[in-house]
């Protein structure tokens, strides 16, 4: 916010350098503004002076010198310039610049942050995609919730965001699936069965066998075909599947099944158009995709000499129906085991025709569950994993919504069950609700103490002085930056990072500084600033979809 209105200035400046002879116009929009990392440095630095003297060849400190000249006439921003280095100029900007920010957030209020930059683009978010085999597992629960935060920060910055769900209900996984609910269901009857031998062990297959003799009774121990058990076993699955979601408060706008690809005939033409572009050949009784022509080391068969295809070539068809259906950003969030599917894929989408370049694939690591410092060891298919629900029920929904965002996407994340259910400033989410929460309270004890807050426009902002309250309101004001910046890079671990280091500010302040004092004009300006924070930490909880709790 303030940064903007630094790169305005300084665009001018530039401009007015032109007229005065100081450099030419080849450097225009080469140069930046950056927050230094080092206190000490001013609030903002550029290095317009250094990439001036690289276009111009001469020294970069005489242009910073003329740039600081041009500068230090703007001292309603400025009130002080400093040239450093071989030529950085930094920038300290006039405390009642920084009082502005609190005026900002308070006619903004809940709007703070968002924006139009997305300019209604329509933006696909393909993420969870998990067949019904089982309960979502904690991988698929990364998944879900880092794919529901970007498509959050997505909305919030003017992004027309569809979410979907692929799936597919056939295959092997599926008949072994069925086959194992078979085996299950005969075990309940006391009748001979035979389990299959990379069968799925867990529970949820007793429970779906035992609601198959709750509506058929024995009717289906002779039964030959798996169907009517693969059938049974899907519905109970996505049910559960679907009541998981529904309880992160992740919804879908559509469930997209890859069964449809085949039956509608997208499959058949997906190797027709390779084939009549002469993409493909017949080898081993096989049929491969010359993805060598699209940069990779070998070809990939598309075709099994089975007559079965691969896995890349539905994949291939979906993207295409993807670009039919007229999006223009194609996001899909797929786990690190995806990796090698992701170049066959957009291989194809340039072999039809397509601009890859508007696929963007986010990758994450696996998710480690650790207690008492040793890890939890998880199988889909055996009864030892634990579920998003089972991890839901022990730590709560925000708990785990914020752990699984806590990290980088393609960074693996340890899940310390331990530190997730202590109720204390040990506890990161803990932490961060925590900071609202606060201030929630402080609003409450200013209107028992008869403090009434008097708003901005009858407080005295000038009395925010403090080094703690300048610092906040640096970092509220680079909130709506930030957003834009998570949004754009699908980047909903900045969001987190963000609030972790506001929450710390304002704990440190809190615990410096009393908000309530009997200076009453303080005491005003300084719930002015408390309730900026409050809705800096708002907004930026509800983005990626954690709640903001009035009382802890």
């Amino acid at each position: 916010m303030i940064r903007l209105q630094v790169k305005e200035v300084l665009d001018q400046c530039f401009k007015e350098g032109i007229e005065a002879g100081y450099w030419g116009e080849k450097g225009e929009g080469k140069y930046t503004v950056e927050v230094p990392k080092r206190e000490g440095q001013g609030d903002f630095s550029t290095n317009m002076a250094m990439v001036l003297a690289g276009i111009e060849k001469c020294n970069p400190r005489q242009i910073a010198a003329n740039l600081a000249s041009l500068l230090e006439k703007k001292s309603d921003l400025f009130a002080q310039v400093d040239i450093a280095g071989p030529g950085f100029v930094n920038l300290t900007v006039q405390q009642t610049v920084w009082h502005q920010v609190v005026t900002t957030i308070d006619q903004a209020k809940q709007a703070f942050g968002y924006s139009t930059v997305g300019n209604k683009k329509k933006v696909m978010v393909e993420f969870v995609s998990a067949n019904p085999t089982g309960p979502l597992s904690i991988g698929h629960g990364r998944q879900a919730i880092l794919g529901d935060a970007i498509a959050r920060l997505l909305e919030a910055t003017g992004h027309d965001v569809y979410r979907e769900y692929y799936y597919n209900d056939a295959g092997r996984q599926m008949r072994v699936l069925g086959e194992s609910t078979r085996a299950r269901y005969l075990e309940k009857l006391g009748l001979a069965f035979e389990f299959p031998e990379d069968g799925y062990q867990g529970d949820y297959i007793y429970e779906i066998a035992q609601i198959l003799i709750d509506e058929h009774g024995d009717s289906l121990k002779d039964e030959p075909d798996v169907k009517p058990f693969k059938e049974a076993a899907e519905r109970f699955i996505f049910k559960d599947i679907s009541s998981t979601l529904d309880t992160m408060g992740i919804r879908f706008d559509n469930y997209y099944n890859e069964r449809s690809l085949y039956e509608d005939g997208n499959i058949d033409s997906v190797v027709k158009e390779l084939t009549d572009k002469g993409l493909t050949y017949e080898k081993d009784g096989a049929l491969w995709f010359k993805t060598t022509l699209f940069g990779q080391e070998q070809d990939r068969v598309i075709i099994k000499s089975s007559g079965e295809p691969t896995y890349r070539l539905p994949d291939i068809a979906y993207h295409r129906e993807k670009f039919k259906r007229g999006f223009e950003w194609l996001v899909n969030i797929f786990g690190s085991d995806h990796i090698a599917t992701v170049p066959d894929v957009l291989s194809g989408v340039k072999a039809l025709g397509y601009d890859e370049s508007v696929v963007t694939v986010v990758l994450h690591q696996f998710v480690t569950l650790t207690r008492n410092g040793k890890q939890v060891k998880m199988s889909t298919r055996k009864a030892t994993f634990i579920t998003v629900d089972e991890l839901i029920e022990e730590v709560g929904v925000d708990v785990v919504r914020f752990f699984f965002m806590m990290r980088k996407a393609d960074s693996q994340l340890e899940f310390d069950l331990d530190l997730a259910t202590k109720e204390s400033q040990e506890n990161p989410v803990y932490y961060v609700q925590y900071g609202h929460a606060r201030i929630c309270s402080i609003i409450r004890q200013a209107a028992e103490k008869g403090v009434e807050p008097v708003g901005v426009t009858g407080a005295d902002l000038s009395l925010l002085q403090e080094p703690e309250e300048l610092l906040l309101l640096r970092t509220m004001s680079a909130f709506p930056e930030m957003i834009e910046n998570s949004a754009l890079e699908l980047a909903p671990h900045k969001v987190i990072f963000y609030l972790m280091e506001l929450a710390g500010q304002f704990h440190s302040y809190y615990n410096k500084h009393k908000v309530i004092t009997e200076d009453v004009p303080l005491s005003q300006a300084r719930l002015c600033l408390a309730f900026a924070v409050k809705t800096v930490f708002a907004n930026g909880l509800t983005m990626v979809g954690l709640k903001a709790p009035e009382q802890m």
